[in-house]
């Protein structure tokens, strides 16, 4: 594919998340394509000192040629390569990251253009005549010429798949403007917000979100990593359970919120810097599901007074650890009942209907038991607190097993929204 990007209209001085807007640009299509991209930088004689050194190569040229844009872009069409495909993109502007590899995987050459928060794809056909293109001055007059052209044939939002199967959601794809510093805040706002998933929990939701986006930014112009941010909250998660197990709970708790935060940070840090990886998606996900069982248990201990090294007999004698086996077993079998509904549909329960978003909400999981369990402590009523968890947590399998059960039974198909 052919990346061409018109950075005669790129303000440098913008930038989303720590990239400028060409940057955005080109990371985006390497990232989403899974192909080799050669990128064209029209209007641009050299590319920006700047840069990191993996945006200088020979698949990246700078372009300094001159003229109304339309010229450019014809030209750049007449130059495709046989079985290229081209992308023309404003410098001045940003596009929802799917698209890059939604749109190298359709026929047809295709220009995103926006104008007043009008998205449009347009796709030119093979017998388009280059005029309609060519007399076009800027892109206010390449979007006026191509409004009516029978040759042209636009991308419909009912043609797209919105359906983020990791987010749990479905986001129409967009395409922004970003001429100022105010549009430019208004775009990290949006996509800030839309890196979040649609069915979660309570206070991923409603409390951390400020926090989360205190730290993505900064973390997004240093350029940091968000396997390095994952790497800090693993250190976090195994540094609480001994401090749980020994009651030590000023210091356990302290940890255990950091890696709860820090569990939002790094995956929208990787969703909006276009740095997501295999490897981060293990780390992140598999984190997720091992750490609960290992908190539950260094609860029971702390409650318990076992220590860090109790005989077997001795902690399966104690209340407190025969109420986490419970606990733990439920959770282990909460996993597996959620795991039949993808496995017939390929995305979440919680993304079937909006009562299981709803559900979502408040269900057992680490972000809903921990500042419960943590009044609990504040309130001297830990051991209460916990008997009500593990209640919570058998209240939820029966709830997944039961809506499991009603939607296979009736052959209900996934709601879209």
């Amino acid at each position: 594919m052919l990346l061409w990007i018109d950075a005669a209209t790129a303000d440098p001085a913008i930038r989303v998340f720590g990239m400028d807007l060409v940057e955005r640009h080109i990371r985006g299509a390497r990232h989403r394509t899974g192909a080799a991209v050669r990128v064209v930088l029209s209007g641009m004689a050299e590319a920006p000192a700047a840069w990191p050194g993996d945006l200088r190569g020979p698949d990246i040229r700078a372009d300094a040629a001159s003229g109304p844009t339309g010229r450019r872009l014809a030209g750049a069409v007449r130059s495709l390569r046989p079985g290229e495909a081209l992308l023309a993109v404003a410098g001045d502007g940003a596009i929802d990251q799917r698209l890059y590899g939604e749109l190298a995987g359709r026929a047809g050459n295709w220009i995103a253009i926006s104008d007043a928060g009008d998205a449009a794809l347009i796709r030119l056909e093979a017998d388009a005549p280059l005029a309609a293109i060519e007399g076009a001055g800027d892109w206010a007059a390449l979007i006026a010429a191509l409004a009516d052209a029978p040759a042209m044939r636009r991308l419909r939002q009912e043609d797209f798949s919105a359906h983020i199967a990791v987010l749990r959601r479905d986001l129409p794809y967009w395409l922004r403007p970003v001429a100022d510093q105010e549009r430019r805040a208004e775009l990290e706002r949006f996509m800030f917000k839309a890196s979040y998933k649609g069915s979660t929990d309570f206070f991923t939701r409603y409390v951390y979100p400020p926090l989360v986006w205190a730290a993505v930014r900064p973390l997004a112009r240093w350029r940091v990593h968000p396997n390095a941010v994952t790497g800090v909250s693993i250190a976090l998660t195994f540094a609480a359970v001994p401090l749980f197990a020994l009651g030590w709970w000023i210091a356990g708790l302290l940890c255990a919120y950091g890696m709860s935060v820090l569990d939002s940070v790094d995956g929208k840090l990787a969703r909006l810097t276009f740095s997501d990886s295999a490897l981060g998606n293990v780390l992140d996900h598999g984190l997720d599901i091992v750490h609960p069982p290992l908190w539950y248990l260094a609860w029971a201990m702390g409650l318990a007074g076992l220590g860090l090294a109790p005989s077997l007999p001795v902690a399966l004698a104690a209340p407190e650890i025969q109420a986490a086996l419970v606990l733990v077993g439920f959770y282990v079998l909460d996993r597996l009942v959620l795991a039949i509904y993808k496995a017939r549909f390929g995305r979440g329960l919680h993304a079937h209907a909006r009562i299981d978003a709803l559900a979502r909400t408040v269900i057992s999981r680490r972000n809903i038991n921990l500042p419960l369990f943590t009044l609990g402590l504040i309130l001297g009523l830990a051991w209460e607190t916990f008997l009500l968890i593990v209640a919570w947590q058998v209240a939820t399998v029966l709830w997944h097993a039961g809506r499991t059960a009603w939607i296979l039974g009736r052959r209900e198909r996934p709601q879209p929204g």
